[in-house]
């Protein structure tokens, strides 16, 4: 007899249907799996028949095979135990087929036939509802990513035996239920706050122009000046995301199964500090069993790379496709898979080898040789897709003895969510959200110079060689620093704040 369960797989960080066919035949007894499934799809064989039996249900000893369909799409993870069990159920006639093909189910097993968590259940409830699905049957765990879809009903499930007799209409599951709105207003507020930086001001006032129209930052200072500090406070001034960029953040962390068990959705920004000894495939994603890299578990957020020419150059260069797209696309044999890598970019570097390049009161033991080696592990196309380049000298004890508070996340925040309103407003009805993500057309349109801007910024070129890249990022983030001034157009003291954010390019490139 022949059975056909709906689930999903997901690829990249989307869900694709697969409808799973099992068929129980005369013969000897066999448990076979096709479909391209891997190692753990396999390994299901064992999984099911302990969980059946342990269950109360009878394991059928004939010749079984389960098809996973689309036959030429990779099938990864645990998550076809539960349609396939259900699949031989419903092939030796204990549940009905046809209320079976209402609901789409996912779920690993454990041999006693409980339900364990599984990876990507938001992408399969938006695959289930768009395919005009009832519901989705899933492990209690998974129930709050998945409700976070409207218009579909979740049903969680402890049990294999739940499942049965919510299917055969013996048991009533309720959908599991979620208040968005009260998720929102749920949100914990970031413990880092600018006002316990002491000093510092021009390196706040560059963080304050990048989180307003989303720019890449380079801060270059010596050990201890608070560049890791200011950094880890810049996800407190952003503005709040909205409820589209939480389920595209919400879906990347739950394809790579970083999603806590019961949290519905990401609903803060992400912050991301990898170790400078990462891999480029830990970086950017892919492997084997392709998976987001941490490029990608930042999107719509804060990609923090401490240490900067300390990372492998390879790993470095792999990031300027991200950073110019926002998205990184992995190429395989089998398959081509996109994941979403929308950054801010914030990276923090010594001035030289010591650290001690320029500082007032420690000597640099560095040779010109050794400095120009150090810097040149960052490509000149790399810096060129950083917007500014800030110094962050050591603090003064003058600034670290003085008990006043500096201004707080709260008041900056203020001013940043101003200007992304304005940039919103000036965007609505495409797909960009802020300055930094501008194309050539909308650099033209929105970012005109005066005649006196023009002498002033091909003056700077002349002096300071800058790539045609560079122009652009210098005319992006002089249109972010006229928003700040509520100012609709870009005027000489906006460039020239701009151009001096760019002044560093030199420095590091050329000594």
């Amino acid at each position: 007899m022949l059975a056909k369960v709906l689930s999903a797989t997901v690829v990249g960080i989307d869900a694709i249907l697969v409808d799973v066919e099992v068929d129980i035949a005369q013969g000897l007894p066999q448990f076979a799996t096709v479909g391209l499934p891997d190692g753990a799809v396999k390994e299901s064989k064992d999984r099911v028949k302990a969980a059946l039996k342990n269950a109360g249900y009878e394991f059928p000893p004939k010749r079984i095979t389960a098809n996973l369909a689309p036959a030429d799409l990779k099938k990864e993870g645990a998550a076809f135990d539960l349609p396939i069990s259900i699949g031989i159920l419903a092939a030796t006639g204990v549940i009905d087929g046809q209320r079976l093909s209402r609901y789409l189910l996912a779920g690993e097993l454990s041999l006693d036939g409980s339900l364990k968590p599984v990876r990507g259940c938001l992408p399969v409830a938006v695959a289930a509802k768009q395919a005009g699905l009832d519901g989705v049957v899933l492990p209690t765990e998974n129930a709050p990513e998945a409700a976070v879809v409207e218009g579909i009903a979740v049903i969680p499930a402890a049990t294999l035996a739940e499942v049965v007799q919510f299917l055969r209409g013996e048991q009533q599951l309720a959908p599991y239920q979620l208040d968005l709105q009260e998720l929102f207003r749920q949100i914990d507020e970031y413990s880092d706050d600018f006002g316990e930086v002491r000093g510092q001001e021009h390196a706040k006032r560059a963080i304050e122009v990048s989180a307003a129209g989303g720019h890449n930052l380079l801060m270059i200072g010596p050990p201890g000046s608070g560049k890791t500090m200011l950094a880890r406070r810049i996800p407190s001034i952003l503005p709040a995301m909205g409820f589209d960029e939480a389920i595209e953040t919400t879906a990347v962390f739950s394809v790579s199964g970083l999603l806590e068990n019961g949290t519905a959705l990401v609903t803060q920004r992400p912050f991301r500090a990898p170790h400078h000894t990462i891999s480029d495939v830990g970086l950017v994603g892919g492997g084997t069993s392709p998976k987001p890299g941490e490029v990608s578990l930042a999107h719509n957020g804060v990609l923090f790379l401490d240490e900067l020419p300390e990372f492998k150059k390879h790993a470095l260069e792999v990031l300027r496709q991200p950073l110019e797209d926002g998205r990184v696309n992995i190429s395989r044999a089998l398959q081509s898979l996109t994941y979403p890598a929308r950054v801010m970019l914030v990276a923090a570097m010594n001035p030289c080898p010591c650290g001690y390049l320029g500082d007032p009161t420690h000597s640099c033991s560095c040779t010109p040789l050794a400095i120009k080696r150090y810097r040149s592990r960052i490509s000149g196309p790399l810096l060129d897709r950083i917007d500014l380049h800030v110094e962050v000298p050591a603090v003064a004890y003058r600034d670290l003895s003085d008990l006043r508070e500096g201004e707080g996340s709260a008041a900056i925040a203020g001013r940043v969510l101003q200007a992304r309103s304005i940039q919103q407003a000036r965007f609505k009805g495409s797909k960009v959200h802020c300055n930094a993500q501008m194309n050539s057309r909308l650099i033209r349109k929105h970012c005109e110079l005066d005649s006196a801007g023009h002498r002033m910024l091909e003056l700077a070129g002349e002096l300071l060689g800058f790539s045609a890249r560079s122009y652009s990022r210098i005319l992006k983030v002089a249109r972010t620093i006229a928003d700040l001034a509520g100012s609709a157009t870009i005027q000489e003291p906006h460039l020239a704040e701009a151009i001096q954010y760019r002044s560093l390019d030199r420095k590091v490139s050329h000594v």
